[in-house]
């Protein structure tokens, strides 16, 4: 197939490039590297089916260009703003790189008729819901700007695939961990500590309990509900059966950087405005199509702070 990666130079977007090329597609991607990262790519430049535009989504012209001359079968719409806090900072930065880049494409979609689209959602748009939360689960009350922004973007998603047309397969990520990552908990911990070894500060009371998921195997788990489905509109949790307390996150890190730091937490429920203590998907959906996560959340951490420590 003929692919538009959006975000394809970020943590997720390169790993889901490396695995399309290999499946013998031919890729273009768009990132205008804000949180993406060109050395993400790097090893897939020389390769004649892969194409890089450094370029924005909401730059309408450039965009025109690139679809017109693309000729695109389907779009992988990836591009975001991940960084919780920093939309809880700006609005505008989730209104912005969360949502308009939605809009935008959809419309480009439909003026270029690409009629297959996968979107990257997230355990966001459930905001503090309890429970095992499920694909139908609602009311939906995001209380991250992050959570909202990827909640309109399914809203106008879901309206564009039944009036345009374009089948769509959404899956929702629980927390990713993985090489080439940015940001995040495991990020944080081993920046902090590369800074000062002998105490780790931990935002919130160490409680807050998610799934994390191993880059390739959500990667793994996109194509699998891609290739087996075939609804005009198609939308799966994607995630391990098991979560992972944040404590347990600090110990693990501390473990395999060699240390014997303290670790020191500054209190609450939460680590920041918008921060969901916990959530656990419901799966049976994911897990009757026949995929499953390899690993276990606590496995899918150890494996990404080895990661990022180089082992």
């Amino acid at each position: 197939m003929n692919i538009l990666i959006t975000g394809g130079a970020g943590f997720i977007g390169s790993h889901l490039c490396d695995r399309l090329i290999a499946e013998g597609n031919k890729i273009t991607v768009v990132d205008n590297l804000i949180l993406g990262k060109e050395e993400n790519i790097q090893h897939l430049k020389d390769n004649s089916q892969f194409t890089f535009c450094n370029c924005d989504v909401l730059d309408g012209e450039a965009m025109k260009k690139i679809f017109n001359e693309g000729n695109f079968d389907m779009v992988y719409h990836l591009a975001a703003n991940s960084d919780i806090q920093k939309g809880g900072t700006d609005p505008s930065v989730d209104y912005n790189l969360t949502f308009n880049t939605t809009f935008k494409l959809l419309g480009l979609m439909r003026d270029f008729n690409v009629k297959k689209l996968f979107f990257a959602s997230t355990s966001a748009i459930f905001g503090e819901a309890t429970g095992y939360i499920g694909e139908d689960y609602g009311p939906l009350r995001p209380v991250s700007n992050y959570g909202a922004g990827k909640l309109a973007s399914e809203a106008f998603i879901s309206a564009f695939s039944s009036t345009y047309g374009i089948q769509t397969w959404i899956t929702r990520f629980p927390n990713v961990v993985g090489e080439r990552f940015t940001h995040g908990v495991i990020f944080d911990f081993i920046k902090k500590l590369r800074k000062t070894p002998e105490e780790l500060e931990v935002l919130g009371n160490g409680e807050q309990c998610k799934p994390y998921i191993y880059v390739k195997d959500l990667i793994d788990g996109i194509q699998y509900v891609i290739t087996h489905t075939s609804e005009r509109f198609n939308v799966f949790n994607l995630g391990p059966d098991s979560r992972t307390k944040v404590k347990e996150i600090a110990q693990m890190v501390i473990e395999e950087m060699g240390l014997n730091a303290k670790i020191r937490y500054t209190g609450g429920d939460r680590g920041w405005v918008g921060d969901v203590p916990e959530f656990k998907y419901n799966l049976d959906k994911i897990h009757q199509l026949g995929w499953q996560t390899p690993r276990t959340s606590n496995e899918a951490v150890r494996l990404a702070i080895q990661k990022g420590l180089g082992k």
